[in-house]
C-alpha cells in the first residue's frame, strides 16, 4: 500500500491516498516557494494545487514539517526512502538542527528536488490490496472513495489525463467523484467499467477453487455506467464489443471469453438486493435460501481456516445474517440447522452429514 502515513482504515473517514506522485509534486513545491523564483503567481498556482484534494493538503503538510525544521536527511536516505515508496522514510532521522539558515535550506532544496526527480522513476501505478479476511477504505487522489473487500487487489492510475483502476481479484465499491474531463474506468476481465460520477460494485473471482467459476459481477448503486469489452471491436475481453449501459440498481453478471477468443459472450442483468450485496461493508453477510456448498464458499473467503463439507449436502439451503469474521459460529448454526456434526481438524472446520 502506498500512503505517507501508512494508515489501513477498516471503518470511518478514510485516509488521504498519497500517491508517489503527489509526495514528489509536494516536495517540489517546497522546492520552488523557497526558492528565488517566488512570485504571487506562484503562490495562486499552489492554492490550486491544494484545493484539488485532501491527499495533496496532506503531502504538502508533511513537506512542509520537514522543511521547517531538517531530520537528519542525507542524499542516500533520499533515495533509499523514495524507493521504498515513503516520503517519511526518506525524511526520517534524529533532528539535528532546531534552526535552518539559508545555505541549509538551499540545501534541502537540493536534496528534496532529487527526491522529486528520483520518484519520478516509480511513477505510474500504486497497488493496494487486502488480505484475506481484511478490508480497506481508501480515499484516491480524485476524492474517489473506494471500499475494498476480503482477498483483494487493484492498480490505480490517476493523472490530469486519466482516472483508471484495474482489479486484479477481490471485490470492490466505488464511490466516484465527479469529473466530466476525466471518465473513471474500472478494468476486469479484459472489461471496462465507465463512470463519470457514480457508485458501483465490483467482484472479479478466480483466486479461490470455490469461486473459479463464478461470473464477474458489477452491480450499479447510484448513477449511470457503461460496460463494454476492453479491447474495442475485437470482442475478446468478457462483456461484449458493443457498451451496454446501466441503470441503478442493476447487476451484470459476464461469463465466459476471457481467454477464448472467438466464444461469444454471455451477459445476464438482474437486480439484485442491493443492502445484502454490500453488507460485507458491515462486517456481514445475508444469505437468502441459497445452497450450503454456496452459503460455505461464500464464508471462506474471509477465512484462513476454512470449512470442508463432508457428504452430500447440495439439498440443504441457508437463510440468516451472520458475521464475516466468525466462521465458528456460522458452522455451529448450521449444524444445529441441520443436523451435522462440526469438526476441527487439520487446520480446517468439517460439516460432515450424519447419514
Amino acid at each position: 500500500m502506498n500512503s505517507l502515513d501508512g494508515s489501513d482504515s477498516t471503518g470511518g473517514d478514510p485516509a488521504p491516498v498519497v500517491t508517489r506522485k503527489i509526495a514528489a509534486e509536494a516536495a517540489t513545491w517546497i522546492a520552488r516557494l523557497h526558492g528565488p523564483s517566488r512570485s504571487p503567481e506562484m503562490e495562486q498556482e499552489l492554492r490550486e494545487w491544494l484545493s484539488r484534494s485532501a491527499a495533496h493538503r496532506h503531502a504538502f503538510e508533511k513537506c512542509t514539517d520537514v522543511w521547517q525544521e531538517v531530520e537528519g536527511v542525507s542524499v542516500a536516505d533520499v533515495y533509499a526512502g523514495v524507493a521504498a515508496r515513503s516520503l517519511n522514510a526518506a525524511l526520517a532521522g534524529e533532528r539535528r538542527w532546531a534552526r535552518m539558515r539559508w545555505p541549509l535550506a538551499g540545501l534541502l532544496a537540493v536534496l528534496i528536488a532529487a527526491a522529486a526527480f528520483a520518484a519520478h522513476r516509480w511513477w505510474g501505478v500504486d497497488v493496494y490490496a487486502t488480505k484475506v479476511g481484511e478490508q480497506q477504505l481508501l480515499l484516491l487522489e480524485d476524492g474517489t472513495r473506494l471500499s475494498l473487500n476480503t482477498d483483494t487487489q487493484v492498480r490505480v492510475e490517476i493523472d490530469s489525463a486519466r482516472r483508471s483502476v484495474r482489479v486484479e481479484w477481490g471485490e470492490a465499491i466505488f464511490e466516484v467523484a465527479k469529473d466530466p474531463y476525466r471518465p473513471f474506468v474500472v478494468r476486469v476481465a479484459d472489461s471496462e467499467v465507465r463512470a463519470i460520477g457514480t457508485v458501483f460494485a465490483v467482484r472479479l473471482p478466480g483466486r479461490s477453487t470455490d469461486h473459479r467459476d463464478e461470473p464477474v459481477a458489477v452491480t450499479l448503486i447510484e448513477g449511470q455506467i457503461s460496460v463494454r469489452s476492453a479491447v474495442g471491436d475485437a470482442g475478446q475481453g468478457v462483456a461484449s464489443a458493443q457498451p451496454v449501459t446501466m441503470q441503478a440498481g442493476d447487476r451484470m453478471l459476464l461469463v465466459g471469453t476471457q481467454g477464448r477468443p472467438g466464444v461469444p459472450a454471455m451477459e445476464h442483468l438482474d437486480r439484485p438486493h442491493l443492502d445484502r450485496l454490500v453488507a460485507w461493508k458491515r462486517g456481514e453477510i445475508v444469505f437468502d435460501n441459497i445452497p450450503l456448498p454456496e452459503a460455505v464458499a461464500e464464508m471462506n473467503r474471509y477465512t484462513r481456516t476454512p470449512m470442508v463439507l463432508i457428504g452430500d449436502a447440495t439439498a440443504l439451503r441457508v437463510s440468516g445474517l451472520y458475521q464475516t469474521s466468525d466462521s465458528p459460529a456460522f458452522a455451529r448454526a448450521i449444524a444445529a440447522l441441520h443436523g451435522l456434526q462440526v469438526h476441527e481438524h487439520a487446520g480446517r472446520l468439517e460439516l460432515a452429514t450424519t447419514h
